[in-house]
């Protein structure tokens, strides 16, 4: 099967990008950390300011990602020893804030899963601490649909409904406790040492890139180039074939062992996730604002994401299935739930695998 060859060129773009058009990125990025982190401290300690932080919070991670990814990218063209020691530094950053985010966005997703599969009401023990203190808005519409009178369950979802409640209390006690103490963690990262060490290398890094001496006229193509073909040959040793079916038993087998390690088929597709990633920040570098918007790229981007959430969602339902000690309907109910986002992964596998081929024959 022929594999889908993505031209790191734009035919608008004029000369070739060189080393200055990629300082000029960085120095963007770097004043884009900067702003962001100006509006972290006026928002993130005054009262009802929540919203305000949060955006700040993302806007951090954003400009974070961009920089790793070009000294990763560019790394030939930039100060070695300064580039080692910058990326592990930002890289513990973006992860320490993502944490937050991502264990309340984890929530909402099983809640609402819970909630579909088993037709039940939004949960008598939900607080809404994972989104702010408020109960999402997906889950508030769903509920005054399910209390308005829809069908009653049918007698196959009996179990289900019975342990769905439990299911979640559980799910929501052991997600909020971890957003909690990532929530710490984060206030704790941005107000040490180590940030700060790493806001003044980014401050510096608004005024001055350290590029290497030929780096000014290099051509930045053949560095794109190369990052396009590391995401070409790792979409190339993804089971598409597999992907191409609606059902993968063996990825549900795996999930209903005892063993707690990551599912060992959803590496490989992370790692494409974050090569593609990789790959659209490169471009990015090259062309700046000049960048075409590549909705294909975009697409396969989105089902990867939600290849993600749900891998990450379903190790949530079955770590919350090894409690010691819980109801057989509750662990019933967690099964179903791990079940249906396991076929979740599927759906984005099988997505992402449309989206590709479509790219492939479209050349």
């Amino acid at each position: 099967m022929a594999q889908q060859h993505l031209d790191p060129t734009d035919p608008t773009a004029g000369p070739a990008p060189t080393g200055e058009a990629l300082a000029g990125y960085l120095r963007a990025q770097a004043t884009e950390f900067l702003r962001a982190l100006r509006q972290y401290r006026e928002t993130g300690t005054a009262p009802g300011t929540a919203e305000g932080s949060v955006e700040a919070t993302r806007a951090l991670r954003r400009s974070v990602r961009r920089i790793s990814a070009s000294l990763h990218t560019y790394r030939p063209l930039l100060d070695a020893d300064w580039s080692e020691v910058l990326r592990p530094e930002l890289a513990w950053l973006s992860g320490t804030l993502s944490m937050e985010h991502a264990y309340a966005a984890r929530l909402e997703r099983l809640l609402l899963a819970l909630q579909r599969l088993s037709g039940a009401a939004v949960f008598p023990a939900q607080t809404g601490v994972a989104t702010g203190g408020r109960v999402p808005e997906a889950i508030q519409v769903k509920a005054a649909h399910v209390t308005a009178g829809p069908p009653s369950p049918a007698p196959d979802r009996g179990n289900l409904t019975v342990g769905a409640a439990k299911a979640g209390a559980l799910l929501e006690r052991q997600l909020t406790l971890a957003r909690t103490r990532a929530h710490s963690t984060a206030l704790q990262a941005l107000g040490s040492s180590r940030f700060h060490a790493v806001a003044d290398k980014v401050a510096v890094l608004a005024s001055e890139v350290p590029l290497t001496p030929t780096a000014p006229t290099a051509d930045l193509r053949p560095l794109a180039a190369a990052a396009e073909e590391r995401l070409a040959d790792a979409v190339t040793a993804l089971p598409l074939v597999t992907a191409g079916h609606p059902y993968n038993a063996a990825a549900l087998i795996h999930g209903l062992s005892p063993d707690p390690a990551p599912h060992p088929q959803d590496a490989p597709w992370h790692q494409v996730r974050l090569l593609l990633r990789l790959h659209r920040y490169a471009r990015e570098a090259l062309y700046g604002d000049k960048a075409s918007l590549d909705v294909r790229l975009l697409t396969a981007g989105q089902a990867l994401h939600r290849h993600r959430d749900a891998s990450e969602a379903a190790a949530a339902a079955a770590s919350a299935a090894r409690t010691p000690r819980i109801a057989p309907a509750t662990a019933y109910a967690l099964g179903v739930l791990h079940a249906d986002q396991r076929h979740e992964v599927e759906a984005a596998r099988f997505a992402f695998q449309q989206c590709w081929q479509k790219q492939v024959v479209s050349r």
